[in-house]
């Protein structure tokens, strides 16, 4: 009772705002590698209890060393997460709908990702959402034209001089093509991952975008988003998962 009495409107403040943050941050590390690491900090941190209360001086010691550079660790190795969270940060709070041209668009990624698959032509496309890919675009050939079949199998088609690179589409724009993106190195993808779905990783860790990407070697088609990657094994597939997340996405944006 002599807590409770004591307890002020700004602890509850504190408590909530605590149980938000942390909150948030397990929304979004779930399902990433980042999981894994906390595990094991975990346990590291019962190892260091049990340490301390059997005497055993010399485990207690590594660990307590290792907690003096944990700091530095956990940005070391949370680079995408840590990225990702200060990029959701920055959203803009003024959304609009999503209207019936881009949900047309769409469907125009989805026939072109068709075709260049039944050709087995590498393509790489890029949805901007609500993180910008201002710096991406600028490093690429800026377009500024309507999201068509036609202008997408030109782009990536092999004789186009910006068929190696990405497309970048924002709303019912091609906004840039020939975009050069960095490519993820982590351990634990499929070695056998080439470099357009290694630069799809890399992107979706960093940003909120959704990545289409058609395989050279295979003409398969996968989707990338939040760093994971996933097959799509026909085009009824992909319209249903572009089109679930740009309406909801349109939604919440209301």
């Amino acid at each position: 009772m002599y807590i409770i009495e004591q307890l002020r409107w700004q602890d509850i403040l504190d408590i909530l705002l605590v149980w938000l943050v942390l909150y948030r941050v397990l929304l979004l590390i779930r399902g990433t590698r980042a999981v894994e690491m906390l595990i094991g900090i975990g346990v590291l941190l019962v190892m260091s209890l049990i340490a301390g209360y059997l005497k055993i001086y010399t485990v207690d010691w590594l660990i307590q060393s290792f907690w003096a550079y944990i700091v530095i660790a956990v940005i070391v190795l949370f680079q995408p997460e840590i990225r990702r969270a200060l990029a959701q940060m920055g959203k803009s709070p003024f959304f609009r709908p999503t209207s019936a041209e881009e949900l047309k668009s769409l469907d125009e990624i989805v026939k072109s990702a068709a075709s260049l698959s039944a050709r087995k032509i590498g393509a790489l496309i890029i949805l901007e959402r609500d993180t910008s890919l201002k710096d991406y675009i600028e490093i690429g050939t800026y377009l500024e034209a309507r999201v068509t079949r036609e202008l997408l199998l030109s782009i990536f088609h092999p004789t186009s001089p910006i068929h190696d690179g990405a497309v970048v589409i924002s709303g019912n724009k091609i906004v840039a093509a020939g975009c050069f993106l960095p490519i993820t190195f982590r351990p634990d993808i499929d070695r056998l991952l080439g470099t357009r779905h290694r630069a799809a990783l890399a992107i979706t860790e960093e940003t909120d975008a959704v990545v289409v990407i058609v395989s050279e070697e295979t003409g398969t088609i996968s989707t990338a988003i939040a760093g994971e990657i996933e097959k799509r094994p026909d085009m009824a597939n992909l319209r249903g998962l572009l089109t679930d997340l740009f309406a909801d996405y349109g939604k919440k944006r209301k």
